[in-house]
């Protein structure tokens, strides 16, 4: 079935935010390590980066305050998994593994949303997306280097897996509400999700114990002294605020499956990133484990079963997952 030729416009506009969220998400690794080596808690870190982006956008949620009463459940579970969840898992995680190790078992994520639709949703799925998944686990078991006991320590480890878990929840809930006579704006949501976070990460993080005088000295990016400010800017405003709008707005326009193959360059980036910034080599293993894992991440995505009766998430109508065909507008059949 070919898509009528109108839509083609969306989904070429749609590639620009994907590459841009990909590239803005991969940098943030590298830019909050160095605040945590530098004295942050890792929680600490998240919470700067959220509440940042939060009161960034507090404009932004007051001019789409309505979204409050008419999809309630839908911006508490943006809040709680799509930002604190992938969050607060990718930063801890980080702070006790390598910056690429921890985004390539996030990558994972691809994996568990074919779990989901299989096990959850119980429908079957093609042959290549349990085969991409194989791959994924199989690329991760050579990331990890199960061979030599798993040499990472194991608590950085279920955390990645932990974010694994919410990045599904991210593109879920990034695409929900888009269709229907009244489509959630996309910008609200990510503006809500981000103030419902920062709600949730202080109860967590307690900031009122936080090290703020570690902001106003410098952090060792590079060899090089950086002032910690400069980084918590590049954070809150690039890592998090672009990343997250244009995010969102490429899973609108594409669709979950497709803005999660392009979101696929962010592991690319934060590894080449971390190895040149951070120096964190990976070995040959660890280098192929990881194209294996995008491998496995792609087909997966890309191979989705077709369209089936949609089932309610987060207090709204649509499907919970990226089902090709049945959560975009723009990946449905004409």
């Amino acid at each position: 079935m070919q898509s009528s030729p109108h839509k083609s416009p969306g989904r070429v506009a749609g590639l620009g935010p994907a590459l841009v969220s990909a590239l803005a998400f991969g940098g943030s690794g590298v830019a909050a390590k160095p605040l945590i080596e530098a004295g942050l808690d890792p929680l600490h870190v998240v919470w700067l980066r959220v509440a940042g982006a939060a009161l960034v956008l507090l404009p932004v949620a007051w001019r789409h305050r309505a979204l409050v009463m008419r999809r309630p459940a839908l911006l508490a579970g943006f809040g709680l998994l799509a930002v604190a969840g992938v969050q607060a898992c990718y930063f801890a995680a980080i702070a006790r593994i390598p910056v690429g190790v921890a985004l390539l078992v996030e990558y994972l994520g691809p994996a568990l949303l074919l779990g989901w639709v299989r096990f959850v949703q119980r429908r079957s799925v093609s042959r290549a997306a349990a085969v991409g998944v194989v791959l994924a686990v199989a690329g991760l078991a050579c990331v990890v280097e199960v061979w030599a006991g798993l040499g990472f320590d194991a608590v950085g480890l279920l955390l990645a897996l932990g974010a694994a878990c919410c990045q599904v929840g991210y593109f879920v809930l990034s695409d929900h509400g888009g269709d229907g006579d009244e489509p959630v704006d996309p910008v609200g949501v990510v503006a809500y999700g981000l103030l419902v976070g920062a709600g949730l990460l202080t109860v967590v993080a307690s900031p009122w114990t936080m090290d703020w005088q570690v902001l106003t000295g410098r952090a060792e990016l590079a060899g090089a002294a950086v002032p910690a400010a400069l980084l918590l800017a590049w954070i809150v405003l690039v890592a998090t605020v672009a990343a997250y709008l244009t995010g969102v707005l490429s899973v609108r326009r594409l669709s979950p499956q497709v803005a999660g193959v392009v979101a696929c360059l962010e592991a690319v980036v934060a590894t080449v990133l971390a190895w040149v910034l951070l120096g964190e080599h990976l070995s040959t293993p660890q280098i192929v484990g990881g194209a294996v894992v995008l491998l496995g991440a792609f087909i997966a995505q890309t191979s989705t079963p077709k369209a089936a009766p949609a089932a309610p998430v987060a207090g709204g109508g649509g499907a919970p997952v990226g089902a090709e065909g049945e959560l975009s507008r723009e990946s449905r059949p004409a």
